[in-house]
């Protein structure tokens, strides 16, 4: 395919080097200045663009080597959002127990609004840097993340007395996102979205519940803002949404299928192609692909990156045969479950591991499909 989500792609953050995060740590210990800081950055940068390139990827992020975490980095800069004083912990749980993710709560204060391109210097940069036939792709949060961190508790009343402003402002500013990245030439944009996929698992919907949170209709909300958020954007630009279970450490949050989405989710969510986590049985069964309607793409998320061991290639066809029985064998692609550093720490694999892993992905995709 000429255009994304590409038969063989990857869904963003990529393993720290060890250089990185050594500069990263000197940096925030004031022991060298930030523009050492952003010149190691660049360079990592353009070391995981070669290795993108090099097993044969035909997108290419800048493996979000800028930022602490996936999402908060993004939601912080926009007008009328601050860190608060509290804290918002997550569970996460493996095989081996529980751990919990822990950062600082977000508080909206003032008008939500777009003050700047966010990501836009560091878009440019990674445009910069691939080489032709490669498209830079650009990930942030969706609309839903904002939201869904914090509820309505975390609005101010003095300044969102009816949360449909709220609403509204937010939709406003991610337009405002999608129009100015498209003008620094992205032609690929993914929107993070957890939430769409923890509101598939009962114990999260309790907890949005206990929280005064409309749980049985929250997707309908975040698929209406989303839309609003996407509604006029610029021709040639592509829109996917990644859509995973928590992703901390090799770690997760929730688990469930996508029954509970999928009908609303796939058939009126205005977007091109919907990665999606399959890793493992936490994800369900594939039964709820047959809701996807013809044009739009899923990437099915088969490899894992929350550990080293590498699949078997006839594992990744067999699963994707089991897949097209709900969507045509044309409709899908193949990626990795999630990315595989979500926040700066990584999981737990090797960076041999992670190349081994988007090798395989794309020589199963060019037997699969050529």
């Amino acid at each position: 395919m000429s255009e994304p989500p590409f038969r063989a792609d990857h869904v963003g953050s990529l393993l720290r080097p060890a250089a990185l995060l050594q500069a990263r740590a000197q940096y925030a210990a004031g022991e060298s200045p930030v523009a050492e800081l952003h010149s190691i950055e660049d360079d990592a940068i353009r070391d995981v663009g070669r290795m993108q390139r090099d097993v044969g990827l035909r997108s290419a992020t800048d493996g979000e080597f800028r930022r602490t975490s996936w999402h908060m980095d993004f939601i912080y800069r926009l007008g009328g959002i601050r860190a608060a004083d509290g804290q918002i912990t997550v569970q996460f749980r493996n095989a081996d127990g529980l751990l919990e993710f822990t950062a600082a709560a977000l508080a909206v204060d003032g008008p939500v609004r777009l003050e700047e391109p966010i990501f836009g210097e560091d878009f440019a940069f990674l445009k910069s840097t691939v080489e032709p036939g490669v498209t830079p792709k650009l990930t942030i949060p969706s609309p839903s993340m904002v939201h869904y961190r914090g509820g309505r508790a975390a609005l101010d009343p003095a300044v969102y007395p009816d949360e449909e402003q709220f609403w509204t402002d937010l939709s406003r500013a991610y337009a405002q996102q999608v129009r100015a990245v498209a003008e620094l030439g992205c032609r690929y944009l993914q929107l993070d979205d957890t939430s769409l996929a923890y509101l598939n698992d009962p114990a999260q919907r309790a907890q949005l519940a206990a929280r005064g949170d409309d749980a049985e209709h929250q997707h309908l909300r975040y698929i209406k803002q989303i839309n609003a958020a996407l509604a006029d954007r610029p021709a040639g630009l592509t829109v996917t949404t990644h859509m995973c279970r928590g992703n901390f450490r090799s770690s997760w949050a929730a688990e469930g299928g996508y029954d509970f989405v999928a009908e609303a989710l796939f058939t009126q969510l205005a977007v091109d192609g919907f990665f999606l986590e399959f890793d493992d049985a936490r994800s369900g069964g594939f039964a709820p692909l047959r809701f996807v309607p013809p044009g739009k793409l899923v990437v099915l998320g088969l490899v894992t990156t929350k550990r080293g061991a590498l699949e078997k290639k006839d594992d990744l066809k067999r699963r994707l045969d089991e897949a097209a029985r709900y969507l045509p064998l044309d409709q899908l692609c193949l990626s990795p479950q999630c990315g595989f550093s979500s926040t700066v720490e990584g999981n737990v694999l090797t960076y041999d591991e992670q190349v081994a892993k988007l090798a395989l992905i794309v020589e199963t995709a060019a037997e699969v499909w050529g």
